[in-house]
């Protein structure tokens, strides 16, 4: 049996699990939440990681029953993400190894969270809708590599939702994106926003520039709710994703789909996927808030996967990169 301990801190989440063959043995994290209004600033979020890490670490070997000794192999998340969490989370996992006299591998955070989606759905070869506060890409296997057949141009799905969050001065407990959901479910009057696809990938920058402009002042008058803007944007935002995930399952002939990413527990997208699925005959898979956001546990599943298929990463590569692209990754796991 092969048992792997990841470490995931590439945002706002400081997480650690551990993965025997398959099974989450432990998945603990934290989230460094600022006040309504505010983002997260790379500076203080490492000062939050290292104020939990060791604390989340324990944790994670005390639920999972384990001993250092019992771990095979330190999977760490290499990239992309926020440079400073990325070096603070990669310092720890290589002083880990080091002490515990244990080989480290740097994982991809995106295919972290497809290998988890994976794992936990059973889905065999999916087309991927990956969308987080990060990242939005439409991915699928093909010859070694996880093919990204469509994007975001500019920000990410998450982190339009986010920053609209700020301007409407929404909660980020527990997250501004759960906020928005919550809201959404009471608007009834659908404002027109809008919608930019553009072949294959999509834009998300121009929607939330008319939305900050036009929030204040259709709020004051009187014309919407800000339940009814959160209902508006999240459509809108929504219907780009599932057309661009369709079009990308026409040209692969793909009956599978599955969600991953930190905007993949959103009920309202999973249900629009489904309703197109159901149209084209095709399966859904997603997963719940515990494997969906950022976790340490998909950094172990993907580093289990790497490290079988005899992949390690030594100690002088065993740097960060903010920009890592999930096309990047051969894939030596998969047929």
């Amino acid at each position: 049996m092969t048992i792997v301990i990841g470490f995931e801190g590439s945002a706002n989440k400081i997480g650690i699990g551990i993965i025997r063959d398959g099974e989450v043995l432990s998945n603990p994290r934290r989230t460094y939440i600022t006040p309504p209004g505010q983002g997260f600033l790379p500076s203080d979020t490492a000062r939050h990681h290292r104020a939990f890490i060791l604390t989340v670490l324990k944790e994670a070997l005390e639920q999972a029953g384990l001993k250092p000794a019992d771990i095979d192999c330190v999977a760490y998340t290499k990239g992309p993400g926020m440079g400073a969490p990325l070096v603070t989370v990669a310092l720890v996992a290589r002083t880990v190894a080091q002490l515990w006299g244990k080989p480290l591998l740097g994982v991809n955070h995106c295919i972290g969270h497809i290998e988890m989606g994976r794992l936990i759905t059973k889905a065999n070869n999916p087309t991927v809708l990956y969308v987080s506060g990060g990242n939005t890409q439409v991915i699928a296997y093909s010859e070694r590599r996880y093919r990204i057949f469509g994007e975001t141009i500019d920000i990410a799905v998450g982190n339009c939702l986010d920053r609209f969050a700020r301007v409407i001065k929404i909660s980020n407990d527990p997250s501004p994106g759960y906020n928005i959901e919550q809201m959404a479910k009471k608007g009834s009057q659908y404002v027109e926003l809008p919608y930019t696809v553009k072949g294959m990938d999509v834009s998300f920058s121009g929607i939330l520039s008319y939305i900050e402009d036009a929030a204040h002042k259709m709020l004051s008058s009187g014309q919407c709710t800000a339940e009814d803007l959160c209902f508006s944007l999240q459509e809108t935002l929504f219907s780009m994703l599932v057309e661009i995930t369709e079009r990308a399952m026409a040209h692969c002939g793909s009956q599978e789909v599955l969600i991953v990413g930190g905007v993949g527990c959103n009920l309202r997208l999973q249900e629009m996927m489904g309703v197109m699925c159901k149209e084209r005959g095709a399966k859904l898979f997603a997963t719940d808030e515990r494997f969906c956001i950022d976790n340490g546990a998909m950094i172990a599943q993907a580093g289990w996967e790497m490290f079988r298929s005899g992949q390690v990463t030594e100690l002088e590569d065993s740097w960060i990169t903010q920009r890592y692209r999930t096309d990047e990754v051969e894939v030596t796991w998969r047929d």
